[in-house]
């Protein structure tokens, strides 16, 4: 089952799924409002419907191409007999249908398209039905307004990128220039490579020069820093396969962190994302 989401209705914890672009509803826990002991036989009560099972089958001839109408018909004859009863998984293996679907397991119960679910929350109270459509809109809401800060920073780093490949090297250099001692000294990890091209220092030299403060060098680097980190990882990487030696590689990626760090501190762009 796809990862499920909640809301709260009135009390009740109203399950949800999205599969293909389409949202489904627990009508298990819409049912819950009516009676919490019985919640299958409230959705078969409601399945007896003859506007229920008009309402199931034109829902599927619209949006399902497999749907079978042969037997739609002959359950739209039936319905609103006394002797006709009717349950999901009849309903989904006599006709193909895909707007009902049982799910077994912590989540399981029985869930349906937003379109039904809201018409069986209207059928248990047209007022709770309201409080549902206002807890699924905020819910759906807050998902596009976090989709949209997600769009809005990678195009901010996208634009500081294109800024990055752009600018010129700067008067003033950010990262000081490596010494030519650092540049012949062959470090024990390519982490440290990284870490004195960009900080001019190795992790072990930060914590002995700050033996007070808590995490490593990293967890101190600024915005920016984390940006130029990540692209001279990458940049890195290029030059191990071009068999390069490290003392070579330290010099070329402390180039590129001057660089970067100038456009970066001069970006108005990043700054808004502090």
């Amino acid at each position: 089952m796809p990862k499920s989401k909640k809301i709260n209705v009135k009390g009740i914890d109203i399950v949800l799924y999205e599969q293909n672009n389409n949202d489904f509803i627990s009508l298990t826990d819409i049912a819950r409002h009516k009676d919490p002991h019985h919640t299958d036989d409230i959705i078969k009560n409601w399945m007896r419907n003859r506007n229920t099972i008009e309402l199931l089958g034109f829902w599927e001839s619209i949006y399902n191409p497999n749907f079978k109408p042969v037997e739609f018909d002959g359950f739209k004859k039936q319905a609103g007999l006394n002797s006709f009863v009717m349950t999901p998984k009849r309903w989904i293996e006599n006709t193909n249908a895909i707007g009902i679907v049982s799910k077994a397991g912590r989540y399981g119960g029985t869930f349906a398209h937003k379109d039904i679910a809201l018409e069986f929350a209207s059928w248990i109270s047209i007022e709770f039905k309201l409080y549902v459509i206002k807890e699924f809109q905020r819910l759906k809401d807050d998902e596009n307004n976090r989709l949209k800060l997600e769009w809005d920073l990678q195009r901010a780093i996208s634009k500081i990128n294109y800024q990055i490949h752009t600018d010129a090297i700067k008067e003033n250099l950010v990262p000081k220039e490596i010494t030519k001692k650092q540049a012949n000294f062959v470090y024990a990890t390519e982490a440290d490579l990284l870490n004195t091209a960009l900080f001019g220092t190795t992790a072990k030299e930060w914590r002995q020069e700050n033996p007070n403060k808590k995490g490593n060098i990293r967890d101190f680097a600024t915005l920016e820093q984390l940006v130029v980190l990540s692209n001279i990882e990458s940049i890195n990487a290029l030059l191990i396969e071009q068999n390069l030696p490290q003392s070579e590689r330290l010099i070329q990626l402390n180039k590129v962190a001057i660089t970067q760090m100038k456009s970066l501190t001069e970006n108005t762009t990043i700054k808004k994302l502090r």
